[in-house]
């Protein structure tokens, strides 16, 4: 049974991690809105923010105080608790999922390893998925509730859109999961620690990514379709529904579902490195300080690389419409997870026998 230090020194840990992730994570969103315009400015040959601050870098800031003090209006027919709840809804699910991302391997302190994890579940993954599944909820109940036409079809259209693309979602990782043999998002990295060898000669790293290529594709399709991302932003689409579910909210409740969308968008970018990319596996050297910290940064610059591909394809992907959103769901990306798991688990069972 643990004593009294070791409760406190755990409980003061665990304390500490909660408040360090909110606060890298709410900064990286604050800046990640700042990098997705200057990056679409670029790709349209426009300057972006450059007045607030050096570069715009300020622009953040400024935008929070802007959400913080501007009025907040609310239509006279919503049905207000319903309407308020939304926001709040989307903001803690989007957040409450990056409680079990693992970012490195950890390092010890008074003889307690310390994890970069605030906990570490061996569900991880499912955890995630139930957790995000949610999070449409959310829109669908915002749309309702601000008893307008264009929030409600947005609202309608996320639902059907979660339907379609949460099981392609799911079952893309499937084949990852069976070499894996876990459901831990750790356990999933550790099992992709070392190298492919050809002959005794290292050749790759044992990256999911070189042996499920398919189910990495069918994954990130349906996650930028899940987090209703261009070119699958049906929900909201500026040029049909004006602003789609959230057109009646204003103020810090509108901040709040942009929030958790770019929460959302580092989630899954952090489900793609940890299943398909090895995690935080990559170059390590140096002092013990710089070992701890190397994994870290490999974590981050890899997810870094998959949001920066999210801003790439705003800039340069028409939005589908929702027919062809819909059908390429069923009818393609659906199919192919489940052929990818025939085909994975044919292998699997091959190998094993």
């Amino acid at each position: 049974m643990a004593t009294f230090f070791e409760q406190h020194f755990l409980l003061t840990a665990t304390i500490v991690k909660v408040v360090v992730v909110l606060v890298v994570l709410l900064t990286s969103i604050a800046y990640l809105t700042w990098l997705e315009r200057k990056v679409v400015a670029h790709i349209q040959a426009r300057w972006g923010p450059y007045l607030v601050g050096p570069h715009g870098l300020l622009q953040p800031l400024a935008d929070g105080l802007k959400f913080l003090f501007k009025e907040d209006i609310t239509p006279l027919e919503v049905d207000r608790l319903v309407y308020w709840l939304a926001p709040f809804l989307a903001f803690s699910l989007a957040f409450l999922s990056i409680s079990v991302i693992p970012f490195g391997e950890g390092f010890s302190v008074l003889g307690h390893t310390i994890q970069f994890q605030i906990t570490d579940l061996n569900v991880g993954l499912l955890f995630v998925f139930a957790v995000t599944s949610l999070g449409v909820y959310s829109i669908a109940l915002a749309g309702w509730s601000s008893n307008s036409k264009y929030p409600l079809f947005g609202g309608l259209r996320s639902s059907a859109q979660m339907i379609s693309y949460e099981l392609s979602l799911g079952l893309a990782l499937v084949g990852a999961l069976l070499l894996a043999g876990t459901l831990s998002l750790r356990g999933i990295v550790e099992s992709q620690s070392g190298f492919w060898h050809l002959g005794g000669i290292p050749i790759l790293p044992r990256w999911y990514i070189f042996v499920q290529p398919v189910g990495f594709l069918c994954y990130f399709t349906a996650a930028v379709a899940e987090t209703n991302r261009v070119p699958f932003d049906l929900p909201e689409g500026e040029t049909e529904l004006v602003g789609g579910f959230h057109t009646e909210y204003s103020s810090f409740k509108f901040a709040m579902f942009f929030m958790a969308e770019y929460a959302n968008m580092v989630t899954v970018s952090c489900i793609a490195t940890l299943v398909f990319f090895g995690g935080w596996h990559g170059p390590v050297f140096g002092p013990p300080a710089l070992k701890a910290l190397l994994p870290v940064f490999w974590f981050c610059l890899k997810v870094f690389c998959f949001l920066f591909f999210y801003i790439w394809m705003r800039g340069t992907l028409p939005r589908f419409r929702y027919d062809q959103l819909m059908a390429f769901g069923w009818k393609f990306l659906l199919p192919v997870a489940l052929l990818n798991i025939l085909v994975t688990s044919l292998v699997v069972v091959w190998l094993n026998g």
